[in-house]
């Protein structure tokens, strides 16, 4: 059997691991197998990779894979369920960069070898556009999630055109790039040119998003490093990479499909509407309106003479790590014959599928967790909604307030509850940066504290009834 066909076995097999893994991915009973099987391919393609191309040397392999799972456990056990969509971030950013990287070297190396194809040519450029503008992106998102950056946007009025004129100018070398032929000094120059505009559109891209729009904005990116990586795969004639940028590139976009849609925008909006910026705090009546704060003990008795629960968890959730208590609090009132469920929201959170991995956690049933439009015509026949840190998605304001910033987001339908038990440290508003209508609804009991503490606290009390 000759080397060729050897290699080509190892990608099918790692191609195979990946379809698997991505299969696995849709339940959390199988994503850590699926994660595995799919990180089995990936590392067996890169490996048979860098044997092949004899791109590095053996002890140099060994040592980057020490080096690489060393620094993958040390995340994969520090990190916080807070800082996952940071992490996230990251991750895209890097695989976008890591296939701009790859399609610059073979760009680099063609201008004194062998010229590339147009296919080759084309690829090639728009790998190193869209992973460039995905790296830079998605540090940008990584600055705005760790707080890095203090602003919640920045709005340049002469944005929405700059980034226009940028994209159409890099275009117009992307153009000169692929189907004209110059001298190689030229070439150099508009290829360095390409990079320096792809990173610069990038920054404009994602800077003047608004904190709101995470979710669409890592969704997308995570989208844009898949094309990327295809694209490479293209320019460098390797099935594995566009096998593996395709799925990921595919995902990413029907991920995002998904979450524009729960936000009822469009792409063109998220990316050029700035949603969440400072410009759209537009309510300050909270010290003119009354709310009624609760007790816990107030709380535990309403929640232990329910018949039913549904639980809105949020991104303040994630921040008190209160996941294993909201598990230890559902079932004291399984226990005790209530019904429980819990409503999740696409964008609750900082990242698609924040909610769902935060539960996953603590061992909450799947079958517990509903979508919104599962769940949102239970709520008016339920005795309790209890919001756990979650905030623009039950806003009445999306439906109720036509100048609002949130207006025609579908939101879960709290405010239909028979009553509402807020969880929150105060009356801060959410991404949108807007006041909360559920905040002063007359069904609503306020619980002020940290979320895990407030929770601590309703358990003791329910077990002392």
């Amino acid at each position: 059997m000759n080397i060729e066909l050897i290699i080509q076995i190892v990608y099918l097999i790692s191609a195979i691991l990946l379809v698997l893994g991505l299969k696995f991915l849709n339940s959390p009973d199988t994503a850590r197998k699926g994660n595995a099987l799919a990180a089995l391919g990936m590392f067996s393609a890169i490996v048979i990779t860098l044997l092949d191309q004899q791109i590095l040397g053996y002890s140099t392999i060994i040592l980057g894979v020490i080096i690489g799972t060393l620094i993958g456990s040390i995340l994969a056990l520090k990190i916080k369920m807070t800082a996952m969509p940071q992490l996230v971030a990251i991750f895209n950013g890097f695989g976008g960069g890591a296939s701009a990287l790859i399609a610059s070297v073979a760009i680099l190396d063609s201008f004194g070898g062998i010229p590339l194809n147009l296919t080759e040519s084309f690829a090639g450029i728009l790998a190193v556009l869209i992973g460039f503008v995905t790296l830079i992106g998605s540090l940008v998102a990584f600055g705005k999630l760790q707080e890095l950056l203090t602003f919640k946007s920045i709005i340049l009025h002469i944005s929405k055109y700059l980034t226009i004129i940028v994209f159409v100018v890099l275009l117009v070398f992307c153009g000169v790039f692929i189907f004209y032929e110059v001298t190689l000094p030229m070439i150099s120059l508009i290829f360095w040119v390409i990079v320096l505009l792809s990173l610069f559109l990038g920054l404009l891209l994602v800077i003047p998003i608004g904190g709101a729009d995470m979710p669409v904005v890592i969704s997308l990116m995570n989208s844009y490093s898949g094309i990327a990586a295809c694209a490479a795969g293209f320019a460098i004639n390797n099935n594995i990479l566009i096998i593996g940028g395709a799925f990921v590139g595919a995902a990413g976009f029907i991920l995002t499909q998904i979450m524009i849609k729960a936000m009822n925008r469009s792409i063109f909006n998220v990316m050029f509407g700035a949603f969440g910026s400072t410009s759209d705090i537009t309510s300050n009546s909270s010290n003119e309106r009354s709310i009624r704060e609760a007790t816990a003990e107030d709380a535990a008795i309403v929640l232990r003479y329910s018949r039913s629960v549904i639980f809105v968890p949020g991104y303040g959730l994630a921040v008190s790590q209160a996941q294993h208590n909201i598990r230890e609090l559902a079932t004291l009132l399984q226990e005790r014959g209530v019904q429980v469920k819990y409503a999740i929201h696409p964008v609750a959170g900082r990242m698609p599928g924040h909610m769902n991995v935060l539960l996953a956690e603590a061992n909450v049933p799947y079958e517990q967790l509903y979508d919104i439009d599962q769940i949102n015509s239970e709520f008016e026949n339920t005795d309790i909604a209890v919001v756990i840190g979650a905030n623009d998605v039950v806003n009445p304001a999306a439906k109720n307030t036509p100048g609002s910033p949130i207006y025609g987001m579908p939101i879960l339908n709290v405010d239909n509850a028979k009553n509402i038990l807020v969880l929150k440290r105060g009356l801060n508003p959410g991404f949108a940066g807007i006041e909360n209508e559920i905040f002063f609804n007359s069904k609503t009991m306020m619980l002020f504290g940290d979320a895990k503490k407030s929770i601590m606290n309703l358990v003791k009390e329910i077990q002392d009834l």
